[in-house]
């Protein structure tokens, strides 16, 4: 055991630990969707990806000064592949299409990560998946497709490229899964997110302030609202949450970690509701074909 992983495993299970992080992600990530919302008041889309970025990079900053001894030449592209597709890519795109869409509906579009773990497992790193759950990750698609079509409030019209957007963002999350699973699971979960963030910190903080940024928060009423939301999002659900969960996708699996997906809507519906967003039966409807798919992509076949 490292002395980075001893705090996890001192006195919990590997079994207990991986529920206890499970629940404890889904609520953070589930709160996300309302603070990027929250975010974007003042903030353009590439504003919020530079300070959300730029504050989880400062705050991993001392981190990486130590892990980085730790990297070998051959997994370097590794790590740039989980830093930009699991981190800078997906914050962008996440606040990219909530100017268009619901946070309850960002929320629940995220629920298409597992399907997406599971199909660029198949196509790009040899995982081995039955003919059988190829029809899950349809089932799952046919969800999202009622979400992006019906989900949006009456009067207010959708927006395929913006909801494309949050789709796009999971299966980058799914490329990162994989690629932390197959390469990078030698490491310490703190090693990772360090290093993966330091691979994309000075790139955000260049483009932040190649924006009007420090104009914005002298002469806009809610940049200190936003810069207080994405603040949260940096330390909480970007700095924490990101140790957490390269934790838990060690103790178990890729596909197992992406089940955090299943508790992360029910927490941005709660937020949305609260913040006067409207939930209609389609948001059901289309949640429960997701769940679906990514229930019959899990189960096993019985042996006789």
């Amino acid at each position: 055991m490292t002395k980075e992983n001893a705090p996890f495993t001192s006195t919990l299970s590997p079994s207990v630990l991986s529920i206890l992080l499970l629940a404890v992600l889904s609520l953070i990530w589930g709160s996300s969707f309302i603070l990027i919302k929250k975010s974007l008041l003042a903030f353009t889309p590439i504003q919020v990806f530079g300070c959300r970025i730029g504050i989880a990079g400062i705050a991993f900053f001392p981190f990486f000064l130590r892990e980085i001894k730790k990297l070998k030449r051959k997994d370097l592209l590794a790590f740039i592949v989980v830093g930009v597709f699991g981190s800078g890519l997906p914050v962008f795109l996440y606040a990219l299409g909530q100017q268009h869409v619901n946070s309850s509906i960002a929320g629940l579009l995220n629920s298409l990560t597992p399907l997406f773990t599971l199909l660029i497992g198949l196509m790009f790193f040899q995982v081995k998946v039955p003919r059988k759950k190829i029809v899950a990750v349809f089932i799952g698609l046919l969800g999202a497709i009622i979400l992006v079509t019906y989900g949006q409030p009456a009067g207010q019209s959708n927006n395929y490229f913006y909801a494309g957007m949050l789709v796009i963002a999971t299966s980058c999350y799914a490329l990162s899964l994989n690629t932390v699973g197959k390469y990078l699971g030698h490491y310490g979960a703190l090693t990772i997110s360090s290093i993966a963030f330091g691979l994309v910190t000075i790139p955000a903080i260049l483009v932040l302030f190649s924006t009007n940024f420090i104009e914005v928060m002298q002469t806009d009423a809610n940049a200190y609202t936003s810069l207080s939301a994405v603040t949260v999002l940096s330390l909480l659900g970007t700095f924490v949450a990101n140790i957490l969960f390269y934790k838990l996708v060690q103790l178990t699996n890729p596909l197992f970690s992406s089940m955090v997906s299943y508790l992360i809507p029910i927490v941005a519906i709660g937020w949305g509701m609260m913040d006067g967003e409207l939930i209609t039966v389609y948001h059901f409807i289309g949640f429960v074909l997701i769940l679906c798919g990514v229930y019959l992509s899990k189960t096993k076949k019985k042996k006789n």
